[in-house]
């Protein structure tokens, strides 16, 4: 294994709820290091283009309005295997199957408002990371 990064959301339903805090200390104490972090609001543009690769499919115009009525939190993450045990730290998109203690199973409501996105793999990390961090604005 070695080390790689990967990228995460802090969506608007986790940081409306207050719970930016706890959901970064899980992450923290999954071995992570925070390489870039800040608060943003996505504008419709923004949204839109983040979101592109999902322009067809049905879920697309509510997943923009979502991802911009209100604050996130935005991250540039590091450890070994980082992509893999993010998802793991994540768990499953729908909270319903998410596992037992992952962040979604504590602070998801449902498949939309699903607290946090994570980057699915390393071509998609890196295109995701620097649509939000320079790299030198990353440690």
């Amino acid at each position: 294994m070695s080390v790689e990064r990967t990228f995460s959301i802090i969506k608007p339903d986790a940081v409306a709820a207050g719970n930016t805090g706890e959901i970064l200390a899980m992450i923290q104490k999954a071995g992570f290091t925070i390489l870039g972090m800040r608060m943003t609001r996505l504008s419709q543009a923004q949204a839109r283009a983040f979101y592109a690769v999902h322009k067809e499919r049905p879920f697309y115009e509510g997943l923009v309005k979502f991802m911009t009525e209100g604050p996130i939190v935005v991250l540039a993450l590091e450890r070994e295997d980082a992509i893999k045990q993010l998802r793991e730290v994540m768990g499953a998109t729908n909270p319903a199957n998410a596992a037992e203690g992952t962040i979604r199973k504590r602070f998801a409501t449902n498949i939309e408002r699903n607290a946090i996105h994570g980057s699915d793999a390393p071509e998609t990390a890196a295109i995701e990371i620097p649509f939000f961090f320079p790299t030198a604005d990353l440690l």
